[in-house]
């Protein structure tokens, strides 16, 4: 009865260790590992062991934690004092994964779920780089003579994301360039679909009259656009175009 008691608390129990195919991974891709259990002083009984993608955000002051897709591997079991258990699995890491740039974190979670009693976990991070129509919007912004300078998840559930936040790639003109003291600031938000990269493009446009100056201080010097990239867009060196277009069109 004393080993349940600690069990439950944590102390003796089982204890879960993920290990993964890999660390490196693009959106969408397959992840996959084992799931290595180990049991504690004394027999266990588990609901289910599941398998979560969690980021975290910036709200205000704050930062949550966020889990972006969760699935079972196992349903319910039984784990022997002190027993060795090894469990395979697969899943697709989801499309709109946040990229590990900047400040930004992503973890595979594993978890066991024990009734009555603190659920043992294991937490690995993953890098998360971006895929081929990406790399080429990242490429085309460098291009243009823009440097990528912070990243962050934000809170921000007005701007189409199915999760409460978005990633906000924020890019400002490189010294010399051909926007430097035309833009303040070029941020970029990542909209992944099956046949492509939607991409949200605001504009922070640099004053530079005093009527510049009234619109900057009044917030009106910021432009919104969008645009749809296509792989084979991507494969033709096409976005640095795209993006110039929609750039010089709010820069006029």
């Amino acid at each position: 009865m004393f080993r349940k008691l600690l069990s439950s608390i944590g102390i003796g129990g089982a204890k879960v260790d993920t290990r993964l195919g890999a660390d490196s991974f693009l959106p969408g891709e397959i992840v996959s590992g084992e799931i290595h259990i180990t049991g504690g002083g004394d027999a266990q009984e588990l609901d289910r062991i599941y398998i979560s993608v969690v980021t975290t955000y910036k709200h205000d002051d704050s930062t949550h934690e966020y889990t972006l897709a969760s699935q079972d591997v196992s349903g319910s079991l039984r784990i022997e004092a002190n027993e060795n258990r090894t469990i395979p699995f697969t899943f697709n890491l989801p499309r709109d994964t946040p990229l590990s740039l900047g400040h930004t974190r992503i973890y595979i979670k594993t978890g066991l779920d024990v009734p009555n009693a603190l659920d043992p976990s294991d937490r690995d991070e993953i890098h998360v780089g971006p895929d081929a129509v990406q790399q080429a919007v990242l490429d085309a912004a460098q291009n243009l003579g823009f440097r990528l300078y912070q990243v962050e998840n934000e809170y921000s559930p007005s701007k189409g994301s199915p999760h409460p936040f978005v990633q906000q790639l924020e890019f400002r003109p490189s010294s010399g360039g051909r926007y430097a003291g035309r833009v303040e600031e070029l941020e970029l938000i990542f909209k992944p679909r099956e046949d492509g990269l939607d991409i949200l493009v605001e504009l922070d446009r640099r004053a530079s009259s005093l009527g510049g100056f009234l619109e900057s201080a009044m917030e009106l010097n910021e432009r919104f656009d969008r645009l749809h990239v296509t792989p084979a867009e991507a494969r033709t060196n096409a976005v640095e175009g795209m993006l110039s277009r929609v750039i010089e069109t709010h820069t006029r």
